[in-house]
């Protein structure tokens, strides 16, 4: 499964962990300005935003994760199993494939009022993207600098929330999944006060008390939790080094460790990558299970105004500092 945050120090970063038990090839994907993209339904547009992230390439068409435009716009897609619902074209709206979501929106948005405006009229086909390739079930989240947004496609069609805590993971339907940290307002960054009993002399024995009760299980539900509250306590300087490490820090505490989630199949599910994009400066950031390193990639430092796909293998064999 997967977990998507956002985190505003003096830039805004936004990322995700990609949590699954294979992966493709995956690869940082830079789709400069004039790179033409073809739409099932609404045809080509050849001249739009740059955009920045972690893709599967195939047919020469970037399947994106997450990703960021070169506004500051950002965008991911995590798993919905069991509640994500396509249509059949609908006369009236712009059909868009669930594949060609994240394009339609960053290649055109600078903004999440802009992307709001777009949703007004969308309905997302239910078209996968070749006959090897699954239609994946799927909810979005967009936030800008401002504020952020989730997507979900269901029966009843196209619904939008405010996303007020800037963090998404997958089932439930993302209303639920906000309702249930009215259950944990009592959690805090605080030592806790004895209000069991005044007749009895209680006393913290540890640091850390007041988060008793945080959920520490890896099902979504409880990822969500985890992550709201290590983001809504997170704090750090407005250096770029600091928010990127307080940011991956963020995503840590929701880590999937291979041989805690085993499927039915015998294999695990692992944190395959996380990423963290400093949306302000188009910096793309990721580490992988096995790579701990940070690794950055900064689309101003291409040509983003050719017509060729950019491409950067992500490093996966762990890269280590001897000190002596």
């Amino acid at each position: 499964m997967c977990t998507a945050a956002t985190y505003k120090t003096k830039d805004f970063y936004f990322g995700r962990t990609l949590d699954y038990e294979f992966s493709y090839k995956d690869e940082v994907t830079i789709t400069p300005r004039n790179f033409p993209f073809h739409f099932i339904e609404k045809g080509n547009i050849d001249t739009h935003y740059a955009i920045i992230g972690m893709a599967y390439v195939t047919e020469n068409y970037p399947l994106y994760y997450d990703a960021i435009n070169e506004k500051g716009l950002a965008m991911a897609g995590l798993n919905f199993v069991g509640n994500a619902v396509y249509k059949e074209k609908i006369e009236g709206y712009d059909n868009i494939a669930q594949f060609e979501f994240i394009p339609w929106i960053l290649s055109q948005c600078a903004t999440v009022k802009e992307a709001q405006v777009l949703l007004e009229k969308i309905s997302l086909l239910n078209i996968p993207f070749n006959d090897q390739l699954p239609l994946a079930q799927l909810h979005w989240i967009i936030a800008d600098s401002e504020e952020a947004i989730t997507v979900e496609s269901v029966k009843e069609g196209i619904k939008i929330y405010e996303n007020p805590v800037g963090i998404l993971t997958n089932n439930p339907p993302f209303d639920k999944q906000v309702f249930e940290l009215n259950n944990y307002m009592h959690l805090s960054a605080k030592s806790p006060e004895n209000k069991f009993s005044t007749d009895l002399n209680l006393e913290t024995y540890s640091r850390g008390m007041g988060a008793i009760g945080l959920p520490g299980d890896l099902s979504s539900q409880s990822r969500f939790i985890r992550a709201t509250f290590v983001k809504m306590n997170s704090v750090s300087s407005n250096t770029e080094n600091e928010s990127v490490s307080q940011f991956f820090h963020i995503l840590n505490s929701v880590d999937q460790q291979r041989g805690c989630c085993e499927l039915e199949n015998g294999e695990y599910e692992i944190t395959i990558y996380t990423s963290c994009c400093n949306t302000n400066k188009g910096i793309y950031y990721y580490t992988t299970y096995n790579n701990h390193q940070i690794t950055a990639i900064n689309m101003h430092n291409e040509n983003l105004d050719t017509s060729e796909l950019i491409t950067y293998p992500i490093i996966k064999e762990e890269q280590i500092k001897m000190q002596n």
